[in-house]
C-alpha cells in the first residue's frame, strides 16, 4: 500500500527543484489567478526555514521587510503555482530555523555573504514543467486564433449585409 501512495505522490513532484538553504535571499515567482487573468508575482526575501527538503511537501518560509513591517510567506516547492525560485544571495548561517531574524531591524538583519556559483545553482531545467507551459501556451493561441476567425467571419457577414443595404438604396434612388 505504501508503494502505491509513494508512486502517486511522486507523480506530482517536480523532477528537479533548486537547492535552497536557510539564509539564502531568494526571488520566488508565483502564479496568481485573478478572475480570468493570470499573472506572475515575484516575492523576494530571506529564507528563514526549509522544511522536508527531500519530500513532496518540501517548503520554504520567506521573510521580507516591507515598510517596517515583516511579511512572511510559505511556499511549497513542488506546487504548480510556484513557477521559479532563484537564489540571489547566499548567507552564512549555522541554523535551519532563523527565528531570531524576526527580532532584528535594519542593518542588524544583514548576513555574511558566501561565494557561490549563481549560474549552477539557478539553472535547474524542469523539462516537464516547460513542456506543460508550452502546451498551455499553444492551447491558448489556438483558442485565440479560433476566436479571431469567428470574429472575422461575423464581421464579413455584417459587411455583406451593409453592402446589400447600400445597393438596395442605390437601386431605389435610381427608380
Amino acid at each position: 500500500m505504501n508503494s502505491v501512495l509513494k508512486d502517486v505522490s511522486d507523480s506530482y513532484k517536480k523532477s528537479k527543484i533548486i537547492d535552497v538553504r536557510s539564509g539564502d535571499t531568494v526571488r520566488v515567482h508565483q502564479k496568481i489567478k485573478e478572475g480570468n487573468k493570470e499573472r506572475v508575482q515575484i516575492f523576494e526575501g530571506l529564507v528563514i526555514r526549509v522544511k522536508n527538503k527531500n519530500s513532496q511537501t518540501a517548503s520554504i518560509l520567506v521573510r521580507r521587510q516591507t515598510g517596517g513591517v515583516g511579511v512572511e510567506k510559505s511556499y511549497l516547492l513542488h506546487s504548480p503555482l510556484v513557477t521559479k525560485v532563484e537564489v540571489v544571495k547566499r548567507g552564512k548561517v549555522r541554523r535551519n530555523y532563523l527565528t531570531y531574524m524576526r527580532d532584528l531591524k535594519g542593518k542588524a538583519t544583514r548576513l555574511t555573504g558566501v561565494n557561490f556559483d549563481k549560474q549552477a545553482v539557478n539553472d535547474v531545467p524542469d523539462f516537464e514543467a516547460e513542456k506543460a507551459e508550452a502546451e498551455l501556451k499553444a492551447k491558448k493561441e489556438a483558442e485565440h486564433a479560433e476566436k479571431a476567425a469567428k470574429e472575422a467571419e461575423e464581421k464579413a457577414k455584417e459587411e455583406a449585409k451593409a453592402q446589400a443595404v447600400i445597393d438596395s438604396h442605390k437601386q431605389n434612388e435610381k427608380k
